[in-house]
């Protein structure tokens, strides 16, 4: 079921405007994937074809043909019974795609240190604030606004690095799972908020000391506990919440 949003109700009744060189399938699919993404459809949620289709203004066909390109890059699945859904990864699928994008930040980490400037030091240090701090602010089961400020911090510290292949990869990793799972993470979990908190500022200690390798390494570290986090909350829910 599609969650309305004010964001999503100004798209309705009208058409879809396809970006600058870009098909209207792969603008649907653009769209679909920020409402996977942000939670308006949830995790283990249907994609009914109608109901999109009255959303973006557009008939069913190309509605279709933007699932059909979701589900090959393996953000959705389609089951006999229940047609397209929102597919739930496995718990090691998380583990090794974050063992992975640990070592893609971890050099942006490296690379960063010989990069960065103290006004942008200070921007990740207010980041890491704003995040804690809206995240604290928050109940369970509300839209995570704290999301923004965790993730301007990475892409901060990758868009430094200077290095474009690296940012490209490490926002693939990055689109593979939905956000709003590891943002109520982050809201729900005061111990997991805490740890994070202090995650973040141990890796600007790090840059702003100049100190590439302890860089590297509190980066590696932190992705790689986002990551075990991530893959135990699938493994908690998975069969209960998305199956049950």
């Amino acid at each position: 079921m599609v969650r309305r949003t004010p964001e999503t109700d100004r798209t309705e009744g009208g058409p879809v405007p396809a970006g600058a060189g870009a098909t209207l399938v792969d603008d649907l699919a653009a769209r679909i994937r920020d409402m996977i993404m942000g939670g308006d459809i949830p995790i283990g949620g249907q994609l009914r074809q109608a109901e999109l289709a009255t959303l973006f203004g557009v008939s069913r066909t190309p509605i279709r043909e933007a699932i059909r390109q979701l589900q090959n890059g393996g953000l959705i699945a389609v089951h006999p019974h229940r047609g397209a859904v929102v597919r739930v990864p496995a718990p090691w699928e998380v583990r090794e795609a974050y063992e992975v994008r640990a070592e893609l930040e971890a050099l942006a980490a490296r690379r960063a240190v010989a990069r960065i400037t103290r006004e942008q030091l200070d921007e990740l240090a207010s980041d890491n604030r704003e995040m804690y701090e809206q995240s604290a602010a928050q109940g369970e089961g509300r839209t995570p606004v704290h999301r923004a400020a965790n993730d301007a911090f990475h892409t901060l510290i990758a868009g430094v690095a200077g290095n474009a292949r690296l940012t490209r990869s490490i926002e693939e990793i990055n689109g593979a799972f939905p956000r709003n799972v590891s943002s109520q993470l982050i809201v729900n979990d005061s111990r997991h908020r805490d740890e994070n908190f202090a995650e973040h500022e141990r890796i600007v200690a790090a840059l702003r000391s100049g100190d590439a390798d302890t860089a590297a390494a509190e980066m590696r570290a932190h992705v790689i506990a986002a990551g075990d986090a991530l893959a135990r909350w699938y493994e908690q829910r998975s069969s209960t919440v998305f199956f049950g």
